[in-house]
């Protein structure tokens, strides 16, 4: 049986299985089967979709299919990711499904599933839905009525805007210039009702979707667009969303890019004076710079690295009881708020941050210097553990005397193709792009038909 569920749900083409119809109406029926038998009450669930043409047919077809197996289905409409995640606990439901794709460009979309808390659902539920998919016996169903129930979209949206709000009521941002790039996205309608309310000046960008300019040339992908508006505009601070809005990366005043990685480094040092890192950890991904671990040390915090996807930086977040984690693309994740990544509440935590430091944006990042880093792809026909590859065991041995502890080779597979990464972070630019290039040839050499 294939596996659908990535770390993220499903995703794919629109209209593809397994984003078709009739996939989509099974999804929906498994789900509310599960948990009619786990309930013993039909199940109630709520939909969200952002800005692509096909959310609101496979939105549909999620009601039909949930709908036949007597779940009770309500839409908050256009909506963010982590609104829906808020609004599946505030209102009580019992599974919170967003029909997004996230940065992905318009042609796809996908699935994800909450649970009242904020997590993901598990993946026995997972492996369930993807057994009823391939199931010949579980067909789309015959109901006729698939309107969407979205009377409550503006009370839904309005609930999850005053959450935000109250979250930092204490936070003025009057005369402070700000510029958002909405990605043409689900926080499109969302970012000016926001920020009005903390009295900002405020410019939003891509915020007219039209059901295809979602993530094209906007948005966390594409930065340039928003750097060069943040300096036209003489702006104090810049956001740029993704698709869904769950992440979000910035632009300073002077129009730097402040990633992930910087992120964190200034929410670990607001956090730390604010008596908020018990543990004295910050969560990061395998893919973080060692600049954040060496600038982390230099206050004694240690940095715990999770597998990349922002569901392995939650596990750890939770396992290790730690405060605040995240990804070098924006995804960061402060569990005593929020159990989902959030761009809009990472933006005004950041915004907090910079308001009580009282300075420039650029100056926030002082102290944390990012190392060189190379990433090469290497495309492969098999995928041997590294280990037990005598020539590239001995490569990698190499590299790692070179770099003498003032660096950090990755080596991994990626999870969905043929393609081995090689990461190398070192202080000399040059010379890691020549220990990359000679790791990834000798990686082509062994796992590769070409190669050989």
């Amino acid at each position: 049986m294939k596996k659908l569920f990535g770390t993220d749900g499903i995703r794919g083409l629109a209209g593809s299985f397994p984003l078709d119809i009739d996939t989509v109406e099974k999804i929906g029926t498994s789900l509310a089967r599960q948990f009619n038998g786990q309930l013993g009450r039909p199940p109630r669930f709520i939909t969200g979709r952002d800005t692509r043409e096909s959310g609101s047919l496979i939105e549909q077809a999620f009601h039909k299919g949930a709908s036949a197996a007597n779940a009770k289905c309500e839409s908050a409409g256009v909506i963010t990711t982590p609104g829906v995640a808020f609004l599946t606990k505030q209102f009580g439901f019992d599974a919170g499904i967003v029909i997004s794709a996230s940065h992905n460009p318009f042609q796809d979309n996908g699935i994800k599933i909450f649970s009242p808390s904020g997590k993901k659902i598990g993946e026995e539920i997972e492996r369930t839905i993807e057994k009823d998919i391939f199931d010949k016996n579980i067909v789309a169903t015959d109901l006729v009525s698939n309107e969407l129930h979205s009377e409550r979209a503006a009370e839904f949206e309005n609930s999850y805007l005053n959450f935000l709000a109250d979250e930092f009521s204490g936070l003025s941002l009057s005369g402070f210039k700000i510029i958002v790039d909405c990605a043409n996205g689900a926080a499109s309608h969302i970012v000016p009702k926001l920020f009005d309310r903390f009295g900002a000046d405020l410019t939003v960008i891509n915020n007219k979707p039209d059901g295809r300019n979602i993530n094209r040339d906007c948005g966390s992908l594409h930065l340039e667009h928003l750097q060069a508006m943040v300096i036209k505009k003489n702006a104090d601070f810049g956001v740029a969303l993704d698709g869904d809005a769950d992440r979000a990366l910035f632009v300073d005043e002077k129009g730097n890019v402040i990633d992930g990685d910087a992120t964190l480094w200034i929410m670990a040092q607001y956090f730390l004076a604010h008596n908020k890192l018990k543990n004295k950890t910050v969560v990061a991904t395998v893919m973080s710079n060692i600049g954040l671990e060496i600038a982390l040390g230099s206050r004694g915090l240690k940095l715990e690295r999770a597998a990349v996807g922002d569901k392995y930086v939650l596990e750890e977040l939770l396992k290790s009881n730690s405060e605040i984690g995240g990804e070098q693309s924006g995804h960061i994740m402060i569990p005593e708020k929020s159990l989902v990544g959030d761009g809009m509440m990472t933006t005004l935590s950041l915004l907090n941050a910079i308001k009580e430091r009282a300075v420039p944006f650029s100056r926030m990042i002082d102290g944390f210097v990012r190392f060189p880093q190379v990433l090469v792809n290497v495309k492969v026909d098999e995928k041997l553990p590294f280990a037990e590859v005598k020539e590239i065991a001995d490569a990698v041995k190499q590299v790692e005397t070179e770099l003498a502890g003032k660096g950090r080779l990755l080596l991994r597979y990626s999870g969905t193709e043929n393609l081995a990464r090689v990461m190398i972070e070192g202080e000399d630019q040059k010379k890691i792009e020549v220990q990359a290039d000679r790791l990834a040839k000798i990686i082509r050499i062994e796992l590769s038909a070409n190669g050989k």
